[in-house]
């Protein structure tokens, strides 16, 4: 019988360590040296990735010489797109333990170690570690793939190694763009309400009031016009927004590209991850790095809101809290499908439910 699930190894640019699961039915690649990113998750069936590739390319840690003062440009600098993994804070930067905390964490500008569990066969996977330099824990991602099931089963383990007990944010940010995102897009997502930012990028060419709250998925945008939010603007509108999907009902997604009839979705127990941020850089944001050359969404699963760092959600009451020597394991699962019609439900199985 045909070997239908495998592990690879390469490396991306000049030494970046890269490890590729793939099947049937879907290929990711996870650069292990930068933040352990998956830099490509492709619905093999459509020979299309559903992830966001930055304009200015993936520029290699270490590859390019530090300049920036701010935490914020720093990690901007080597945002090559994908999907990242942020922990113990997010958006920010802040001060916490006693150090400044950057912006989005440490994980996704650190190299990660990995070793290769199951390959050639039924299954394959990999698991994904590393310790955080400025806090005390240890973290691992084991990413495993089925034969004949388009998805990637992820289970984390998070550990506090220090002596005393913590608070922490962590998420994971996918950030979907062209050629699958697009006007044609819909976004299915069970919250009840979305709490806008307080501070819009570019107000100018964001739909969202500052710190406003609107049932889901329609609102009265800051030009008056009623906005059905599930409908992904064009490139050519120039939209910009951010905001926070709160109270859900369950913990799923999905985003269907129906003119090309696919999609891609998360399920999760959303009594860990309870927040979904919703961020839309669609040619709409002026300023660096973006100079309204970047269409790109992120829908990502939070543990905390808002995006302002580590103090924010603490002052909020979302941060979440480890003791000593404690651990916690989380989860869930990204799925692709094949639908024309948005998603009805996501079961925790994996098992998408058309619209």
């Amino acid at each position: 019988m045909a070997e239908t699930c495998r592990v690879s190894e390469t490396l991306t640019g000049r030494f970046t360590r890269t490890v590729i699961l793939e099947n049937e039915l879907l290929r990711c690649v996870v650069l292990a040296d930068k933040g352990a990113d998956i830099y490509e998750l492709r619905f093999k069936p459509r020979d299309l990735d559903v992830l966001w590739k930055a304009p200015w390319g993936f520029k290699e840690l270490g590859a390019l010489a530090p300049s920036a003062v701010s935490s914020q440009v720093a990690w901007l600098d080597h945002y090559e797109g994908g999907w990242q993994e942020i922990f113990p804070s997010g958006g920010g930067p802040a001060s916490c333990f006693g150090i400044e905390m950057p912006f989005h964490g440490e994980l996704a500008t650190a190299p990660w170690d990995y070793q290769i569990l199951e390959t050639d066969g039924d299954r394959a996977a990999v698991r994904f570690s590393i310790r955080t330099t400025r806090t005390p824990f240890f973290l691992e991602r084991t990413m495993t793939i089925e034969s004949g099931r388009p998805e990637i089963q992820f289970e984390e383990r998070l550990v506090n190694e220090g002596a005393i007990g913590l608070d922490y944010m962590w998420g994971h940010h996918p950030a979907y763009g062209a050629p699958f995102l697009s006007e044609s897009c819909r976004l299915d997502v069970p919250a009840r309400q979305i709490v806008m930012s307080v501070q819009q990028s570019d107000p100018e060419r964001s739909w969202f009031p500052n710190g406003g709250r609107f049932g889901w998925p329609v609102i009265v945008g800051r030009d008056g016009q009623s906005r059905d939010l599930r409908q992904i603007p064009g490139p050519g509108q120039r939209v910009n927004n951010l905001g926070y999907l709160v109270d859900l009902e369950a913990g799923w997604y999905g985003l269907t590209n129906q003119e090309l009839g696919f999609g891609v979705g998360l399920v999760w127990p959303k009594e860990f991850f309870p927040y979904v941020w919703l961020w839309q850089e669609l040619n709409g944001s002026f300023g660096y790095p973006w100079f309204g050359r970047a269409y790109v969404m992120g829908v990502e699963i939070w543990t905390s809101w808002p995006g302002e760092g580590l103090n924010a959600t603490q002052k909020m009451g979302t941060a979440r809290h480890i003791a000593p020597g404690a651990r916690e394991t989380v989860q869930f699962r990204a799925v692709l499908y094949e639908s024309r019609s948005g998603v009805q439900e996501i079961q925790p199985d994996g098992r998408v439910v058309p619209g």
